[in-house]
């Protein structure tokens, strides 16, 4: 009895001294910031309990936590405890070199560092390893970006220091409004920034387009409070129109600010800001594939990009991307738009019959998608998919880790019985090349022929729909789910930029972009153009059906006539 109650006291004893109700574990790590010397390197352990005995290693050093530490939930140990408030706007719960008086002294042991391109972290109780990792054996290096451990994994996607965490949130019974570029886009843009009242908030990866412009500039002169952010660096630079629309509104009374790579010690955590979207009044958002120029949104009856549209009027949907947008414009990598003397766009662009109007739509359910945030959501959409799975895409472009994902999910898609079409853009740059849309076509209908899918691909003929290309990055599942986004089918657009769309559940609302999405396909190549080119104003099939029709008969009068 004696024994037993020894091993009990005993047990009662290490298990106190152990200090920690669950595990700890190196929950994130960043040792290549983008600060020279590295002085904001910081490392996130998570757990609960005494710290009593807690060590970590690099293998040359190790550090210790003061006597009395303690955890609950997840702590922060940086190399200097002002270097990372410098950068992250706060100070860590520890410091290993003592830059500041508020922030408690971790014991340090050795040289500890945590090397760039490759070493390790190991945390000890005692002489007992609980946790480790290393790099580049359990992740990729890579400079600014924070590794996280979340669900045993490591790096499920690229995080980068100052990067937003906005989780997946889903709205229902929601009123919009869906359009189409270049039939009707510039209509439904122009007026919702007329009915704006209070406050217009736009983040647009280029703004060129001078009409636009105008009335924007108009609606502040009015007393609508206006702010905007803008791409720092697009590719190719900044146009000479989209520096005369910056000064347009910012004579009147506009704030312009830009997204820029670095602003002092700051760097921007997003390689672009691609996304194209903007709040009215806190009570609807607008949100499109098109980027605020003459082509994505040109006046009706002139010709332009294909791109898909929202309109959304919701107080819970607009109060989403608003939080995005403040977030955005108030991080430490945003500053002044840099004015310079600009020059108006004055394309004159192709006339063009508009086929489809804008259509409204109640009791819609919305799930905003933000990247790199939630662009995962793309992909689990169409891993969704029960029936159909039609894409129209700009470009397609595989992954420096080979294929792309989401093309992957939707021929995989098709191997479980899902009928798939993808429909990509045939203007000049995305052709002329030997590794581009035509060659992704190819690979696709081979892919699609060696395993008897159903499955197939085309590029767009811009002779007969009459567009300036196809600039979309739609998605239509199950004819009632549909994406509407800045997302370019690339590694970059959803890992690395700031994009912004929509998924929107709703038969209406899918049954819309599907009579768009099967317009632009059977204008496509190998389609008769007598008998594809033929719809009513409102997309409707029965004028074309009834005229095939017409022309069967006809040619089975004939053969019965021959026969005779």
């Amino acid at each position: 009895m004696k024994i037993l109650r020894i091993t009990i006291l005993l047990f009662v004893l290490f298990f106190s001294l152990s200090g920690f109700g669950c595990a700890l574990e190196i929950t994130s790590f960043c040792p290549d910031t983008w600060m020279k010397g590295e002085g904001d390197e910081f490392f996130e352990i998570t757990g609960e309990g005494s710290l009593f005995g807690i060590s970590i290693s690099d293998g040359e050093g190790s550090v210790r936590f003061p006597e009395g530490s303690a955890i609950k939930g997840s702590l922060v140990v940086a190399r200097e405890g002002s270097a990372y408030r410098a950068v992250h706007g706060e100070f860590p719960d520890y410091e290993i070199y003592g830059t500041e008086s508020n922030v408690p002294d971790m014991m340090r042991f050795g040289r500890f560092q945590m090397g760039n391109s490759g070493d390790e972290l190991i945390l000890k109780k005692g002489e007992t390893v609980i946790f480790e990792v290393s790099w580049p054996y359990d992740v990729c290096k890579r400079e600014g970006q924070v590794h996280v451990f979340s669900d045993g994994v490591w790096d499920k996607r690229p995080v980068f220091i100052g990067q937003s965490d906005f989780k997946a949130q889903t709205y229902e019974n929601v009123n919009l409004t869906v359009f189409v570029s270049p039939d009707c886009s510039y209509d439904v843009l122009s007026s919702a920034f007329r009915d704006a009242s209070e406050y217009i908030l736009i983040n647009v990866y280029e703004f060129s387009n001078p009409k636009i412009a105008g009335i924007v500039g108009s609606k502040a002169k009015s007393g609508v409070k206006v702010s905007m952010l803008l791409e720092g660096g697009p590719v190719g630079g900044i146009p000479s129109s989209e520096y005369y629309v910056a000064s347009v509104l910012n004579e009147s009374g506009v704030p312009v600010y830009s997204m820029e790579t670095e602003n002092g010690i700051h760097h921007s955590p997003y390689r672009y800001d691609h996304a194209k979207y903007v709040v009215f009044d806190g009570e609807s958002v607008l949100l499109a594939s098109e980027n605020f120029g003459v082509t994505g949104f040109p006046k009706r009856g002139s010709a332009g990009n294909r791109g898909f549209g929202v309109y959304i009027r919701d107080e819970g949907v607009a109060g989403y991307f608003e939080s995005v947008f403040e977030t955005d414009v108030s991080s430490p990598f945003v500053s002044e738009f840099k004015q310079k003397i600009g020059t108006p766009d004055k394309s004159s662009l192709p006339d063009y019959d508009p086929v489809f109007e804008a259509q409204t739509f109640e009791g819609a359910s919305v799930t905003p998608v933000i990247s790199p945030d939630t662009s995962c959501l793309i992909r689990e959409l169409i891993e969704s998919a029960r029936v159909s799975v039609d894409i129209e895409q700009a470009y397609i472009k595989n992954w420096s880790s080979g294929d792309n994902p989401y093309l992957e999910a939707a021929i995989s898609a098709a191997e479980r019985g899902v009928r798939v079409r993808v429909l990509l853009d045939s203007y000049w740059y995305n052709v002329n090349g030997e590794n581009d849309n035509d060659e992704m076509a190819d690979y696709i209908n081979s892919r699609a022929e060696a395993e008897n899918l159903p499955l197939e691909a085309r590029t767009v003929s811009l002779s007969k729909t009459g567009f300036e290309k196809i600039h979309n990055k739609g998605v239509i599942v199950d004819g009632s789910r549909v994406l509407v986004s800045s997302v370019n089918w690339n590694e970059n657009s959803p890992q690395f930029n700031r994009e912004a769309g929509v998924i929107i559940e709703h038969q209406g609302v899918g049954e819309y972009f599907g009579r768009v999405f099967d317009y632009d396909w059977e204008g496509g190549e190998g389609v008769n153009p007598w008998i594809s080119d033929v719809f009513l104003e409102d997309g409707d099939y029965g004028l074309k059906n009834l005229l095939a029709v017409f022309v069967i008969a006809i040619f089975i009068g004939l053969y019965v006539k021959r026969r005779r």
